[in-house]
């Protein structure tokens, strides 16, 4: 006797669950209605006012979605509670038409919802550098590093040299890199700090003899605006801006007025945490408000959730497990954890000795949504993005 066969099948995005249901014959108008109800989505939302959250909790269970509360929320004593949603897009779809004419401030949430399933459903981009159009969301970009700097933590130096510089970055290109990420201060743990003409002086000629020789896009790795305003008249494509627009209050204005892309990487201050992901976006959220405000157009923007800055160990591998939450801003993201010390304390491994580890999180990056790798090792993890893009971006 031939028995059906029942199995769980991974649907992740709303092509995938499409197709899933074309091989079956499904009549199209029946994908349309179906597919909203196979894409399921858990939301956490803080700080919500008692009335709103049991409001929204009545919402949600009335369409056979789930709304979890704080057990005290029943006493009416606390003022604002966190809650837990989770239910299919179609749920939250008939949500947000209602929460638009609830009071205590359901609407703004109902705003809020709608933006995050539209960031995580975002169609595939371009990210312009100059002349340069590069594809974001069709395969895996790969930054190239190149540190200026005599007190590297990854490379001891060894290419602060121009010449020795120029010839490592000819290298990336001919082995595959997109764009070479050019730094010329530090940022290794207990690092000194340099004056802008000092750091000028180290990746200028660098940046210039990349833009006459190389065919290539160039990104300046800086936190401060005067040298991020030379480099880019040196011919500099984009600006790489560890502290997240927050360390030179001219940054986000040169920014906007170069019209360059940004990736703004998340870093604090006091590495303190309360809720490491709620904390790590909101801190994000931020620096997106500095540029909006500066007016940088929001497709020139990239984010970086900063492994290895302002975390510990357990809290840079929870961010690893999690990055696909950082989808809820809605915009691409830059992954750096090139030979970093989460890989050497997690193996117990040398700097030199961190390839492997690098590509696992590499590869974890890239399955969760990551489309720029800013690595050192170019061939190497070339070869890792494409044999994932194989996989995930098919």
């Amino acid at each position: 006797m031939l028995r059906p066969l029942i199995r769980l099948i991974s649907l992740n995005n709303k092509e995938e669950i499409c197709r899933e249901m074309q091989k079956i014959n499904v009549d199209p108008a029946g994908i349309k209605i179906m597919e909203p109800k196979s894409r399921f989505y858990a939301m956490k939302v803080t700080g919500l006012p008692l009335q709103a959250a049991l409001l929204l909790k009545q919402e949600m269970l009335s369409r056979g979605a789930e709304a979890a509360l704080p057990r005290d929320a029943l006493s009416l004593a606390p003022d604002r509670v966190d809650a837990i949603l989770a239910g299919t897009k179609k749920h939250y779809l008939e949500l947000i038409k209602k929460l638009k004419s609830q009071p205590f401030g359901l609407p703004y949430l109902a705003a809020e919802i709608n933006d995050i399933i539209a960031n995580a459903e975002k169609k595939k981009r371009e990210l312009v550098m100059g002349k340069y159009r590069l594809p974001l969301g069709q395969r895996t970009l790969v930054m190239g590093i190149i540190n200026m700097t005599p007190d590297s933590f990854s490379d001891g130096g060894q290419f602060n040299r121009p010449e020795l510089a120029f010839s490592q970055a000819a290298k990336m290109v001919a082995d595959g890199a997109d764009i070479i990420d050019v730094g010329g201060e530090s940022t290794r743990p207990g690092y000194r700090s340099i004056s802008p003409e000092e750091e000028l002086s180290r990746v200028l000629p660098v940046i210039e003899k990349l833009k006459s020789e190389l065919d290539i896009p160039v990104s300046i790795d800086t936190t401060k605006a005067a040298v991020a305003r030379e480099a880019l008249r040196a011919g500099a494509d984009m600006v790489n801006d560890i502290r997240g627009l927050k360390g030179d209050e001219a940054m986000a204005s040169l920014v906007s007025a170069s019209h360059v892309p940004v990736c703004i990487m998340h870093n604090r201050k006091e590495a303190v945490y309360n809720d490491l992901m709620h904390d790590i976006i909101t801190d994000l959220r931020e620096s997106l408000a500095l540029a909006g405000k500066a007016g940088i157009a929001p497709e020139q923007i990239i984010i970086d959730p900063g492994i290895g800055f302002a975390k510990n160990l357990e809290e840079n591998l929870q961010l690893m497990n999690r990055l696909e939450e950082l989808h809820t801003l809605g915009y691409p993201l830059l992954l750096g954890t090139s030979r970093k010390s989460l890989i050497g304390k997690t193996l117990e491994l040398p700097v030199h000795e961190r390839l492997e580890g690098t590509a696992a999180t590499v590869t974890v990056g890239i399955m969760k949504g990551v489309e720029i790798i800013r690595v050192h090792d170019v061939k190497e993890m070339k070869r890792v993005a494409q044999m994932t893009d194989a996989i995930v971006r098919r």
